[in-house]
């Protein structure tokens, strides 16, 4: 079958790089003990200890970013608490209201924000805007890195959340679906990104990063664990053949491709602003600091771009977001480049 050519559409497009696909190979070999009782997943979760710098780091693997957030939310509060979220977060817009259904209904408080990012500011003002027990009692604070616009939380501007929420007893949720670009863009270690700067639980996305499925789930604090297996078991997230979902993991992290992915992602980005960024008609129309460019043009612009056979969606203001993968082509985006240029000239 002949390959389409290559689209920018959604970092989810992306094959499975060469190696996690060669552990994966690796593993496919004989028979070893289910359910996580085998040495894929104890190498897999020791690789995170060692890259994270925390020894007694809880690491767990479920499927997909969506059950890792809201599983991992879930831990952290009651059904009568709230969690304190940016307006574009994945969890409130594209979970389908799982954080609220395995928490048994603990709410999301959204927090108005045109960047995508949360501040102490925004986050004190709904944590204090109400303190009676008609309504639901504020327990974490969720913050995407890098957010939905595709920018990055600096060291220091999680440093000041993290101390918000200690000033308030929230906990410090961080998803990471695409940690990796974030680290790659701030060129700061995983550890320095998370538990360092105050983050008590970690979803550490693979999809994004060149994997097939599998998200890694980091707890920081050993105390927060607590049968977090058992709440991975009854949603359906404790795989019984678990070393296709560890893996893939050992290939990423011991090769050091979960971060040369992420560089090269971000690095296609930063080459289509380039080329893109004075062209008149067009906006970019948020700061590229990861593997994400937000274009705004006119909408018959836009559709002669479809025309021209270029996937993409259209959301957060209308703007048209491109993503780029660990095998995004330079050449092809800078056929994305040319057609831009070309359309906005005719």
């Amino acid at each position: 079958m002949t390959p389409n050519p290559q689209q920018f559409a959604s970092d989810n497009y992306a094959g499975i790089c060469p190696e996690a696909w060669a552990a994966m190979a690796e593993a496919n070999s004989g028979h070893v003990p289910a359910y996580g009782d085998d040495p894929w997943t104890q190498r897999a979760s020791d690789a995170f200890r060692d890259l994270f710098e925390k020894a007694d780091a809880e690491v767990f693997f479920a499927f997909n970013g969506t059950a890792a957030n809201s599983l991992a939310l879930a831990s952290l509060c009651q059904s009568y608490h709230s969690v304190i979220c940016s307006s574009s977060a994945h969890v409130e817009t594209d979970e389908c209201g799982a954080p609220e259904f395995f928490s048994n209904g603990s709410k999301l408080l959204v927090a108005p924000s045109a960047d995508g990012k949360l501040t102490p500011h925004a986050i004190r003002a709904i944590a204090t805007n109400r303190n009676d027990i008609h309504f639901p009692k504020p327990r974490a604070v969720t913050v995407t890195q890098p957010t939905e616009t595709g920018q990055v939380y600096s060291l220091d501007e999680l440093r000041a959340i993290s101390a918000c929420c200690r000033e308030l007893g929230l906990s410090l949720h961080m998803d990471g679906a695409r940690f990796a670009n974030a680290c790659a863009s701030l060129g700061c270690s995983p550890a320095d990104m998370t538990w360092r700067a105050g983050v008590d639980v970690l979803c550490f996305g693979g999809t994004k990063n060149g994997m097939a499925a599998g998200e890694a789930i980091l707890f920081f604090d050993p105390k927060l664990a607590e049968d977090f297996d058992y709440r991975c078991k009854q949603a359906g997230q404790l795989a019984s053949k678990m070393r296709f979902l560890s893996a893939p993991w050992v290939g990423m992290l011991e090769s050091g491709a979960w971060l040369r992915n992420a560089a090269h992602g971000n690095a296609c980005a930063e080459r289509l602003s380039r080329q893109i960024g004075g062209l008149p008609g067009l906006e970019i129309t948020f700061p590229v600091q990861a593997n994400a460019v937000f274009v705004r043009m006119p909408d018959a612009k836009l559709a002669a771009l479809r025309e021209r056979g270029w996937q993409f969606y259209t959301f957060i203001g209308g703007a048209a977001r491109f993503m780029f993968a660990w095998d995004a082509q330079p050449q092809r985006v800078d056929e994305l480049a040319a057609d831009m240029a070309r359309i906005l000239s005719e």
